[in-house]
């Protein structure tokens, strides 16, 4: 979803694209293992919604379980991410490492820095295999700059990362140490200024001259810092190593724009264009199946997907059985569709990739 792939498709229906890919998934998957073992962390947590995206973050699911395997010495669990942020909220000590998809993981990282008193008080790191970018979580928040008000705790986190990623632990634990002794010393930003707390409320410049002047002390409430690893390397993970799938071509989903409102009218004027070879499965509009025998409360909008399947294909304990089709098929029904007047303004082909189908079932399929 952070890839911004969105369009408007018909008069009421926009869409965004969501892409998950299998590299990228064992990349961030291993990463967070990875930090686990090295800074002795006992469990790492993953976040999907594949109750809903089954294939998307299913991948996800799957690529965690895969590579979990390979340490088992760390505790691992799955949850569902709206209940996993709600627990984050509220009992926010039962988690340790947490591993889920970019958007997914832009909304908690949000609410972890937050519980810990402020969104400014969290830096990130963006990781590649040869370029590495650190920033605040929160961006440059423009409404404040200028203005001495702004938290540089943030800023000052990704520096201490950068110092990690590039091997300077040393200075970054000294710093980590500083902002610490200040922030137990009670001198606080605006954002997380505590009346009854609080010693001193301070501005940005303020601030930052309050952790110069700690360098050289250490917390005494908070555990010191500790960023050192093995070697202190970067976290390195395997190289993704792509596998040839035989793929098969057994249907396509056709996207139309029409205006109608009546799913047995629509369903019965594509019937008449489906041809000798493609047979329609059925008719979905948002997700919910209309045709045929959908049910008559349904509202829907101008925006239709038709599944089409190969003509042999038949039903076997009321589960389609799926058999390849040519893709001159599809052409020739797209074409025909176009002879009917029928605006179609999107497919998917579906696949089977070596044996395991490549697409979510509709509703009642």
């Amino acid at each position: 979803l952070y890839a911004g792939i969105d369009h408007r498709q018909t008069q009421g229906v926009r869409q965004c694209l969501k892409l998950i890919s299998q590299p990228g998934c064992e990349k961030i998957v291993h990463y967070a293992f990875e930090y686990a073992r090295l800074y002795g962390r006992k469990k790492v947590t993953c976040l999907v919604k594949d109750n809903i995206m089954k294939l998307t973050d299913g991948l996800f699911h799957k690529v965690f379980n895969q590579i979990g395997k390979k340490y088992p010495a760390i505790q691992q669990e799955v949850k569902l991410v709206d209940i996993g942020s709600a627990l984050l909220a509220e009992r926010p000590e039962q988690f340790d490492v947490v591993v889920t998809p970019n958007l997914y993981g832009d909304i908690v990282s949000d609410i972890v820095a937050q519980i810990t008193g402020s969104v400014g008080l969290a830096g990130s790191a963006n990781i590649g295999n040869h370029l590495a970018l650190f920033e605040a979580i929160h961006g440059s928040a423009p409404d404040i700059a200028g203005k001495n008000i702004a938290n540089p705790s943030g800023l000052l986190q990704a520096a201490m990362m950068m110092l990690v990623h590039i091997g300077q632990v040393a200075i970054a634990e000294k710093i980590h140490n500083a902002w610490l002794a200040t922030i137990e010393e009670g001198v606080h930003t605006a954002d997380i200024y505590r009346k009854g707390v609080s010693k001193q409320q301070v501005g940005t410049l303020a601030f930052a001259k309050a952790v110069i002047a700690h360098l050289e002390k250490k917390p005494q409430y908070f555990p010191k810092a500790n960023f050192s690893t093995p070697n202190n390397k970067p976290i390195a993970v395997p190289v993704y190593k792509r596998k040839l799938q035989e793929k098969q071509l057994v249907g396509i989903d056709v996207f139309i724009a029409w205006h109608g409102h009546d799913p047995q009218q629509l369903g019965k004027c594509i019937e008449k264009s489906c041809g000798q070879s493609m047979h329609l499965k059925m008719i979905t509009n948002g997700g919910i199946k209309v045709y045929p025998n959908g049910f008559p409360e349904t509202s829907c909008t101008d925006h239709w997907r038709c599944r089409f399947v190969a003509k042999a294909a038949d039903t076997e304990k009321n589960k389609t059985v799926y058999t390849p089709i040519a893709y001159a098929n599809m052409l020739t029904l797209l074409n025909s569709l176009h002879q009917h007047a029928i605006e179609v303004i999107k497919t998917e082909n579906l696949y089977y990739f070596d044996g395991e189908r490549g697409f979510s079932l509709g509703q009642g399929e």
